[in-house]
């Protein structure tokens, strides 16, 4: 069954999209999209799976679109949806983005909704993510989340916002949005939220094809080049960033003879041309920020002061609490844990396990075992990642006694 899910989960946001273009309604493409994969289920384990399981969920759920469209006899629109049955037009042309996958997340990143709006809306359709872990990727909460994605369809249905393929024209104003999605997926691939899989292996390879198919699209703009070195010099890490038994290993204490030399060298002249065109944004600052980790020899030849002063600029275009949290780590390498913990505790991230980690590994080195245990109890209850809680429960353990 395992193989199968993994041909939903690659299959159910392309089939969405696709019948969301054609019949103008998200709601019902969602809808006959599941019955297609619970027709899948039951036939088969029995049939065996067809040559080309996309297409065969694709015809299924347009069927199973067509006679829902066709029982709503009061909505005559709906009824002229159903009459594209005997539609004998040719297919829609690829236009500007002849990828599938990439065209369809250009086609749902419609600039109509709100920014946010459309990188969850994506997500939920084209990236295999479920509600629970776009939440996390936002730090909002399952419910907030599950209500933005319910306002972006009723507005695609009430401003009858058109699910079509991008012009050359369009790219500009929803790359943003879609840089957004592949980088999400990208992070849900790093470091998994859900499963029993420290990692998802199959995200970060999807979404770095995506990175190198928009850097050739898009090869002037260069948020899109800073975002396939990120995820190429991050990706360089994988062999090391987990033990034998799955355990994570933090990047100080990773076998640098395991990275990946030529992903890296990738990267790093992705990073040059950037720094080469000076108009630094997000991603290239971020994607800097990894080069210097990933040029330096040893953990303690990390040049931590260009990497505050990265982390610095970054803050300066893009202020979220994620940021100043990772700049507070920096922080802890120049000035101490001290000056650093008080940083921290500023933001109050309290439902992010990140936040709680690094609580934990500051008030660790600053001998305040029994605070620490308290923040390591914490930040394990707000990971599920198997990989993650067996590194933190680790450290707590190699924490002094608790005092009595």
């Amino acid at each position: 069954m395992n193989a199968l899910e993994d041909v939903f989960r690659d299959e159910f946001g392309r089939v969405v999209a696709s019948l969301a273009r054609r019949f103008g309604d998200i709601d019902i493409a969602e809808e006959a999209a599941s019955e297609a994969i619970l027709a899948a289920v039951e036939r088969w384990p029995a049939e065996g799976v067809p040559p080309n399981p996309g297409g065969w969920l694709t015809t299924t759920a347009t069927r199973k679109a067509i006679d829902r469209l066709r029982r709503d006899a009061q909505r005559d629109a709906k009824h002229e949806a159903a009459r594209m049955l005997d539609d004998d037009e040719s297919p829609e042309a690829a236009g500007a983005v002849e990828d599938d996958r990439l065209r369809l997340i250009f086609t749902c990143c419609h600039p109509a909704l709100a920014p946010e709006a459309r990188v969850a809306l994506t997500l939920r359709l084209l990236g295999g993510l479920g509600v629970a872990d776009i939440a996390r990727a936002f730090l909002v909460s399952e419910t907030t989340m599950a209500q933005r994605i319910t306002r972006a369809k009723a507005k695609i249905r009430q401003a009858r916002i058109p699910y079509r393929v991008p012009e050359a024209e369009d790219l500009p104003e929803r790359v943003s949005a879609v840089l957004a999605v592949v980088y999400l997926v990208f992070n849900e691939g790093y470091l998994a939220g859900s499963g029993g899989e420290p990692a998802r292996r199959d995200l970060c390879a999807e979404a770095i094809r995506l990175g190198r198919l928009l850097h050739r699209l898009l090869p002037e703009d260069r948020e899109a080049a800073g975002l396939l070195a990120l995820m190429l010099l991050i990706d360089a890490r994988h062999d090391s960033r987990f033990s034998a038994d799955g355990e994570l290993v933090p990047l100080h204490e990773q076998d640098r003879g395991g990275w990946d030399r030529a992903l890296i060298a990738e990267g790093h002249r992705l990073v040059r041309e950037c720094l080469a065109a000076n108009r630094p944004g997000p991603y290239q600052l971020m994607a800097a920020i990894n080069a210097v980790h990933t040029a330096a020899p040893t953990a303690a030849d990390t040049d931590w002061r260009q990497i505050a002063a990265l982390y610095d600029e970054l803050y300066a275009r893009s202020p979220t609490p994620i940021v100043a949290l990772n700049r507070a780590v920096a922080i802890a390498e120049l000035d101490g844990p001290a000056v650093a913990l008080a940083q921290v505790d500023a933001l109050g991230l309290n439902d992010y396990h990140a936040w709680h980690a690094t609580r934990a590994d500051l008030l660790r080195r600053l001998g305040r075992s029994d605070e620490a245990r308290a923040a390591y109890d914490a930040a394990i209850a707000a990971t599920q990642n198997p990989g993650e809680r067996a590194y933190l429960a680790r450290r707590r353990s190699s924490l002094a006694r608790p005092s009595r």
